[in-house]
């Protein structure tokens, strides 16, 4: 039985944000400090990115979803980087220092959703969450949203929530192209809700078909909303 629910912990005495796929407020990476210079490539940029990990679990290179590939230097590093030679979702603060390479200032862990079938889960929540953003990468690989969570703390709660993404299904349509029909599911826990934080989740779109629609749906505080995208 799957178990695709991503848990976030949003204590508000430390303000951080935890959760099984390690999603985390921006981290330090191996440089504390950098130049605002304002020279070709020093000007800092944010984007989410693909992190290439070694052996030794730094971050070694990164490639951005229009296609774009860079190498770090120094090299970054993150307490929620755990896995050696792996690749890892995130957010990157970055510094360019020529065509090719970067610097890191920080980074953060994005947790990657993956469809689930709405008929594998045993329990679907709805509760009502905030949307900032939504956009398709430039390479249709990932979904990405930026959630506004509710949060606060209390003492008999440890400011746990869950997120998960439900496929209700994948339709041919008559037309011979595809739509698939996703529902992002939230679990509020009983968590408080007296502040906002904002946080980014990337949905990992199937391979196995050739998407033409995607139709997302969200419970919001203002009710259902309904995105559409078309790959």
């Amino acid at each position: 039985m799957p178990t695709p629910f991503v848990t976030i912990l949003l204590p508000m005495n430390k303000v951080l944000f935890a959760a099984v796929l390690w999603l985390s407020l921006l981290t330090a990476c191996t440089t504390d400090s950098y130049d605002k210079g304002q020279g070709k490539y020093s000007l800092t940029q944010a984007e989410l990115v693909e992190l290439t990990i070694n052996s030794e679990k730094k971050a070694t290179t990164f490639t951005l979803d229009d296609g774009n590939h860079f190498t770090l230097t120094p090299y970054a590093t993150a307490k929620w980087i755990e896995t050696a030679d792996t690749t890892y979702r995130a957010v990157l603060y970055y510094n360019l220092l020529s065509e090719t390479t970067a610097e890191p200032v920080s980074l953060g862990a994005v947790p990657t959703l993956r469809a689930v079938k709405q008929w594998q889960l045993k329990e679907q929540p709805e509760d009502p969450i905030g949307v900032e953003s939504a956009w398709l990468g430039k390479n249709k690989k990932y979904l990405n949203l930026g959630l506004l969570l509710k949060t606060g703390q209390a003492d008999d709660n440890d400011g746990t929530q869950t997120v998960a993404l439900a496929q209700d299904t994948i339709r041919l349509n008559d037309d011979h192209t595809h739509t698939a029909v996703f529902r992002l599911l939230h679990d509020q826990c009983g968590v408080p809700q007296y502040y906002t934080s904002r946080r980014f989740v990337s949905i990992l779109l199937p391979d196995t078909v050739q998407l033409d629609t995607i139709r997302l749906t969200i419970p919001t505080y203002e009710g259902r909303l309904e995105r559409i995208f078309l790959p």
